[in-house]
C-alpha cells in the first residue's frame, strides 16, 4: 500500500471523491515514499555488510587504504575482517577474520609448538579472489613470531578422471565466473 493510499484511508470517506484531496494525498504520498526510501538507504550505511557510499568512511575510521577501483564486496570483506580482528588472537578469531574474505569453508589451525598458523580452503578451488587482502589482515593480527601457511584446494587427477565432461566444464565456469566450487 502506497503512502498516498494510507493518507487517503486516514481521511473521512467524504474526501474520497474530492479531486483536490486526491491530488494532495497523491503528491504528499510520493514525497513520503521518497523519504522512506532515503531512510532505508541511510540505514544500510550503518552496517558494513550493506553499506555502499559509507565504505570510504569505514575505511578511513579503520585506517584501511581506500581503493574505489576495488569491488565493493572485497572492500566490505576488508572492513568486516578488520572489525572482527581486534582482541586476543586465537584460532577462532583467526577463522572469523578469514571467513570474512571467503564464502566457502575454511579450516584454521594453530600449532604453538611449531609457531605455525595453517589456513586451509576447503571449498574454493585454486586461488581465492581476495587472497592478498586476507593475507594482509592475518599479518596485521597474528603474533609476530608465528608464520602462516595457506593451503589451497585443487582438483586431484582422481577427481578429474571421475568427472564427466559437463562437470569439468561447470567447474571451469564456476571458477572463472567467480561462483566457486
Amino acid at each position: 500500500m502506497s503512502k498516498a493510499e494510507v493518507l487517503m484511508s486516514l481521511l473521512p470517506p467524504l474526501y474520497e471523491n474530492v479531486l483536490e484531496m486526491q491530488l494532495l494525498t497523491e503528491t504528499e504520498g510520493e514525497e513520503l515514499d521518497k523519504i522512506a526510501l532515503g531512510l532505508e538507504g541511510v540505514l544500510d550505511q550503518f552496517y558494513p555488510e550493506s553499506a555502499t557510499w559509507a565504505l570510504e568512511r569505514y575505511e578511513r575510521d579503520l585506517q584501511i587504504p581506500t581503493n574505489p577501483a576495488k569491488p565493493e564486496e572485497q572492500r566490505r570483506s576488508v572492513i568486516i575482517s578488520k572489525m572482527r580482528g581486534s582482541g586476543k588472537v586465537s584460532g577462532s578469531m583467526l577463522k572469523n577474520v578469514a571467513q570474512a574474505y571467503e564464502s566457502g569453508g575454511i579450516d584454521v589451525s594453530v600449532s604453538p609448538v611449531e609457531y605455525l598458523i595453517r589456513i586451509r580452503f576447503i571449498d574454493t578451488l585454486g586461488l581465492p579472489p581476495n587472497l592478498d587482502d586476507l593475507k594482509a589482515a592475518i599479518e596485521d593480527i597474528k603474533p609476530a613470531h608465528m608464520t602462516v601457511e595457506y593451503r589451497l584446494r585443487y582438483l586431484t587427477i582422481a577427481e578429474v578422471e571421475s568427472m564427466t565432461l559437463a562437470e569439468i566444464e561447470q567447474t571451469r565456469q564456476d571458477k572463472f565466473s567467480g561462483g566457486g566450487a
